[in-house]
């Protein structure tokens, strides 16, 4: 109950988030009408799908480390953002990581997305702005939230670019960048404090 009355949005969002692809694991029909399928969004069909494909899953292992990572900073980030804001944050991400997906697969009549890996790379690179030096735990090694930032992203356009495995990298690269600028647009003052933070890391502060 405190996070449903602390952090309402991102509370709602992951909860939703969970029945619905638990649901959809035993339920076939439901990856086809949630899915996004950018040969039929492309010519003006199941444009909901934008949304939808965020709310569904592959498997349980991807869900398990989709809400592991929104759990850990979606709802520190609410409580820093807003929720309104929050909201707009998550649908953005949504959207706008999937829009390169649709224009590189729009004539791909095979090729389906599913996932909320856009949406929450928005989420975490959004908090990364407010707490840079935080270390992050990636692949059991600890790293300053910054460092992997980077390296999250340049890992994310390489192999968008390679294009030979079954993994949104698209969604991922742009999910992150719409973090990192509607968290510069909303949040007045966000890179001066990003940059003193990291300044005092390195000991370059007053």
């Amino acid at each position: 109950m405190e996070y449903l009355n602390n952090t309402p949005v991102a509370s709602i969002i992951f909860i939703f988030t969970l029945i619905t692809s638990i649901y959809a694991f035993n339920d076939n029909q439901l990856y086809g009408k949630f899915m996004f399928h950018p040969y039929t969004v492309s010519r003006g069909k199941k444009i909901y799908t934008f949304i939808t494909s965020g709310l569904i899953h592959a498997d349980w292992m991807h869900l398990i480390f989709n809400m592991f990572t929104f759990y850990f900073f979606a709802f520190k980030l609410e409580t820093m953002i807003g929720s309104w804001q929050f909201g707009l944050l998550y649908f953005l991400g949504l959207v706008l990581s999937d829009i390169p997906t649709l224009v590189k697969h729009k004539d791909s009549f095979w090729y389906n997305s599913l996932g909320a890996s856009g949406a929450i790379s928005a989420v975490l690179f959004s908090y990364i702005l407010f707490d840079p030096t935080t270390l992050l735990l990636v692949m059991f090694i600890p790293m300053p939230a910054v460092v992997f930032a980077i390296l999250y992203l340049v890992y994310s356009w390489y192999m968008a670019k390679k294009g030979n495995d079954n993994i949104g990298h698209d969604a991922h690269f742009f999910g992150a960048l719409t973090g990192l600028i509607f968290t510069v647009i909303a949040v007045p003052g966000i890179i001066p404090n990003f940059l003193h933070q990291i300044a005092a890391a390195l000991g370059l502060g007053r």
